[in-house]
């Protein structure tokens, strides 16, 4: 048998600084330049903060109080170190400090101590040549992973990086952020200086990645120079004419001008259904509204004339008609401009499936001297668009039933048909001049000096050719991303601030879009192919150059390469995104540009499918078989991991929720968790912690309104004991109830961590229940089956469960949830007393709320009967609601101070845990709707709570017997 290795308990497996990480992950996602997201589109990345931290925090050694695990240490140096350790932490989640040397330099130093001492542990033992080199830092590996922070962040941290993914689009990007800028790091650029550049220094610093940078944006700038040589013609200038200006006197300014237009404006088109109507191609436009901004409003307006109709623009605040466009109401339901006959979405589909939807032009957006300057579309400039003849198309057809894909139902079935005639062109005309453009690199590369050793990038060279494959990486990210904004899925946005095409993936779907901007590529504004560069060069020279990294196309249920390394690793979420589906938007045309260069990791039409762990029904026969799927196929992943991962270090595994996850059940009832978890334990891992990031935001697109990924949970696993016993469920239940409370203390008061909040008490909760469940083999039903993780979960939760509030309080809760201290109806305080088992009239007798007149309201605490008594309530009702008994005490701390509401808190000991958790759920409450004078009344009670306990403890039985007049 294997001796085993000695590891010392990490300090993810014990304290985190919850906080300062859930902030920096929420700030960051406000972040653009410079950022990695900008590097090319992936869905649902971790943020760079989060990612950093748990990597930190699963390499180092807690302190360990009376544990000891660095020598000689006292518990109050432990904790003196602890906060060192937090200290840390709360530096390296800084967006600021991403590349500040000497805040990631400390945290290295934190983690070759810890890994030092790891190794003094297990000198002795038998693979210690193999696993514990002091001098050598243990790689690290992210077997999914997708966008990439979790890679880059070990690769910032000091550690070899190793990346892998079953997706050809995630592997590039991998590899375009931690396998290409070590390799060149240090370089100076090889093309020509840019004309914008020419009074540049000559002695620039090409440190790390700049010289990569520079290039990328250098043989970007031939690209687009050559582009316009090649298919200018296709994007003309608008001269604003005398007629342009009789009809608009505003145009004055710019009468005989020629524009640089930026966006052309269409609107798709059905014939009308009603029979006079037949043959009128009438618009599908779910608003007429140009620009929003103040004092410069723009929108469109339909004259119907001569059978048919035009579109003209107009100036000035557009009316409601303008704002819904044809647009009858959500989906697919609209009107004929002709007759006002309503055109349902059943129609559409019909239409559509047929082939028979179309596009028209509505407006045009030009560049003027002072804005945007909106015109009515020309004959020529819509004869121009359709003369556009692409040589090349992505016919690869798509699956019209995949999550998200509503075009599928309008007649769209390959990737050609989400773009224009001229999209198509264009996006053709920029992959095929990456390859000139590696060409041409490699010249001047050779001019340059580089070696000519015709080794290719991915056979692992660093020449001439491997350098300028290099720099078409990133040239062939380029047309990926513009890919996102050159499609006729891409919005027009009218906001005051923000009068541009939007790029398409605001959703992690391919939504129908009815009106659509199709961005000038060669302009200067937003979505064009310079500007698309220019985010990916400022993401280059942010990108870590020293160390090594290396990225794999492999699949997580078989790969070998997390052998000996450090894990952490970001999952599918079981049928939340089907990324598979969704990258081949951008595979068609990064296999058109980039095949050459990686000619496995294209070789097939489309991203490999079979294998993927999504459960999505369609593809598996049915829900039940999807979810079969991927609980065999993740069991499989995660036994790998459990398997060869670094026995001294836990792993960590990321899992998002959707935001229904966390309304049932307080988060535990979701089919997709209860499968993850259930597969991580089925795969021989013990989950040792759970942490709770919120590191999203909650006004993103996907997030207001739906099932968006909310939060993530990171586990913290480490492999189970091939000998684990197995236990009862009364004996598993004893233990719950022995360790959970004090957890649950630590959580709530904060201890060695920051204080979770209550939102995420139901999250945070599962990881000391899971970490009893998951060490035994298997917890037996008194029937001797093994206990599920969904039964596991819901008696964790238990002691989270508002059930544990007394009726009264459950409905006082609900109703200030929902109304605060507002007036509210009192036929909806009825049926939730209802619900809750208790009445509206009992609670009014009670003096906790207020009726009358069909209406009804919570009191305030100041506003609560200064002669209560808990023994009243003892009596008359067989208990003290904790709701009353809360704000009593409110009303005593508020009226007389600490000693009072200790004298009161005397008189009901039983009601003291209950109401601490009531006051910090309320208190978090208020503080997420910005209620701040009420948490403020929570917030000074639960700051106050030690000294009010003890000032109850101070009198005794006496206190608790005696009728106080407070």
């Amino acid at each position: 048998m294997t001796a085993p290795i000695k590891s010392p308990k990490k300090l993810i497996e014990v304290a985190l600084p919850l906080d300062a990480i859930n902030v920096a992950s929420a700030r960051e996602k406000s972040i653009r330049h410079g950022h990695p997201s900008t590097l090319h589109l992936w869905w649902a990345r971790r943020p760079l903060a989060a990612a950093r931290a748990v990597i930190f925090a699963q390499m180092v050694n807690d302190p360990g109080g009376e544990r000891g695990y660095f020598a000689g240490m006292t518990k109050a140096q432990a904790a003196a170190k602890r906060e060192e350790l937090f200290k840390i932490i709360e530096d390296l989640v800084q967006w600021e400090n991403t590349n500040n040397e000497a805040v990631l330099e400390r945290a290295r130093a934190a983690i070759r101590e810890s890994w030092v001492e790891t190794c003094r542990l297990n000198k002795g033992h038998p693979q210690a040549a193999e696993l514990f080199n002091p001098d050598k830092l243990p790689a690290f590996h992210d077997p999914f992973a997708g966008g990439g922070a979790l890679p880059l962040e070990a690769q910032r941290l000091g550690l070899e990086s190793w990346a892998s993914d079953l997706n050809p689009v995630a592997v590039t990007i991998n590899k375009a952020m931690i396998e290409i800028p070590p390799k060149f790091a240090g370089r100076a650029p090889v093309g020509p200086r840019l004309e914008s550049d020419k009074q540049g220094k000559f002695d620039e610093d090409w440190r790390g990645a700049r010289g990569l940078a520079e290039d990328v944006r250098r043989y970007g700038a031939w690209m687009r120079a050559e582009a316009e040589k090649r298919i200018g013609h296709l994007y003309p200038k608008i001269e604003v004419t005398a007629e342009m200006v009789a009809e608009r006197p505003d145009l004055k300014p710019y009468q005989g001008e020629k524009l640089t237009v930026i966006a052309w404006l269409w609107a798709r088109t059905v014939k009308s259904p009603n029979p006079a109507f037949a043959d009128v191609d009438v618009p599908l436009a779910s608003t007429f509204v140009l620009s929003s901004k103040e004092g410069k409003q723009s929108y469109v307006q339909p004259v119907v004339d001569n059978g048919g109709y035009r579109f003209t623009v107009q100036v000035g605040e557009p009316d409601e008609a303008a704002k819904s466009g044809t647009r009858l109401s959500r989906g697919a339901n609209f009107r004929c401009v002709m007759s006002n006959t309503p055109i349902g979405a059943d129609y559409i589909k019909v239409e559509g499936q047929a082939g028979r939807l179309s596009a028209r032009l509505m407006a045009i957006v030009a560049e003027g001297q002072r804005g945007r300057v909106y015109l009515a579309p020309t004959s020529e400039h819509e004869t121009t668009a359709a003369s556009a003849s692409p040589t090349w198309r992505p016919d690869v057809e798509f699956f019209q039933q995949a999550l998200g894909f509503r075009v599928g139902n309008y007649g769209m079935s390959r990737w050609s048909d989400l773009f224009t005639l001229r999209q198509l062109v264009a996006l053709t005309t920029f992959a095929d001049l990456v390859q000139e453009a590696i060409a041409l690199c490699k010249t001047d590369a050779q001019a340059a000096g580089a070696a000519n050793d015709e080794s290719a990038l991915g056979s692992g060279g660093s020449g001439a050719d491997a350098y300028a494959q290099a720099i078409g990486v990133y040239l062939g990210l380029g047309v990926g991303r513009s890919a996102d904004f050159w499609c006729s899925i891409a919005t027009w946005s009218n906001a005051a601030k923000n009068e541009l095409v939007s790029h398409a993936f605001t959703k992690q779907a391919i939504p129908m879009t009815w009106d659509f901007g199709e961005c000038n590529p060669l302009s200067e504004s937003g979505g064009n192919f310079t500007q698309n560069l220019s985010f990916i060069a400022k993401c280059i020279e942010r990108l870590p150059s020293e160390g090594s990294g290396c990225v794999l196309q492999a699949d997580a249920q078989t790969q070998s390469h997390s052998a000996g390394k450090v894990v952490s690793t970001d999952p599918p979420y079981y049928d939340n995104i089907g990324y598979a589906d969704l990258s081949d938007f951008f595979y068609v045309w990064l296999r058109k540009s980039l095949k050459l260069i990686y000619p496995d990791l294209y070789a097939t039409l489309a991203v490999p499918k079979a294998e993927e762990l999504v459960a999505t029904p369609f593809r598996h026969g049915d829900s039940r078989q999807a979810e079969s799927f991927f609980l065999n196929g993740m069991t499989q992943a995660m036994h790998n991991l459990a398997e060869k991962a670094h026995a001294a270090f836990p792993v960590t595994i990321y899992y998002a929720f959707k935001q229904s996850d966390t309304e049932a059940e307080l988060g535990t009832s979701n089919t997709g968790w209860e499968t993850f978890l259930q597969a991580v334990l089925d795969a021989g891992f013990a989950v040792t912690g759970t942490w709770p990031m919120r590191t999203e935001r909650s006004a993103r697109s996907r997030g207001i309104g739906s099932n968006a990924l909310a939060s993530s949970i990171v586990l913290v696993c480490r492999q189970r004991a091939h000998d684990a016993p197995t236990i009862g469920r009364r004996a598993f239940i004893r233990e719950l109830n022995a360790a959970l409370p004090d957890a649950l203390d630590e959580m709530t008061r904060g201890g060695v961590n920051s204080p979770v909040a209550p939102v995420d008490l139901s999250q945070a909760i599962i990881g000391p229940g899971m970490a009893i469940f998951s060490q035994y083999s298997a917890v037996l039903e008194a029937d001797g089956s093994k206990m599920s993780v969904k039964t596991a979960l819901q008696l964790i939760n238990r002691f989270l469960a508002e059930d544990d509030f007394d009726h009264d309080t459950q409905f006082c809760l609900a109703w200030f949830e929902q109304q605060g201290w507002a007036i509210g109806k009192f036929g909806e305080g009825d049926v939730l007393a209802r619900a809750k088992g208790t009445s509206v009239s009992g609670l009014a007798d009670a003096g906790v709320l207020e009726s009358s007149g069909g209406n009804l309201r919570l009191l305030r605490w100041a506003e609560l009967d200064a002669g209560w008594s808990p023994e009243d309530d003892e009596r008359s009702k067989g208990g003290t609601p904790v709701w009353e008994a809360l704000h009593q005490l409110i009303r005593a701390l508020n009226k007389d101070g600490e000693s009072a509401a200790g004298a009161l808190l005397a008189r009901m000991p039983a009601r003291a845990e209950p109401i601490r958790a009531l006051a910090y759920r309320l208190y978090t409450l208020c503080e997420r709707q910005g209620w701040a004078e009420d948490a403020r009344a929570y917030n000074e009670l639960v700051a106050a709570w030690t000294s009010v306990e003890t000032a109850a403890s101070d009198l005794g039985p006496v206190g608790q017997q005696t009728a106080l007049d407070i």
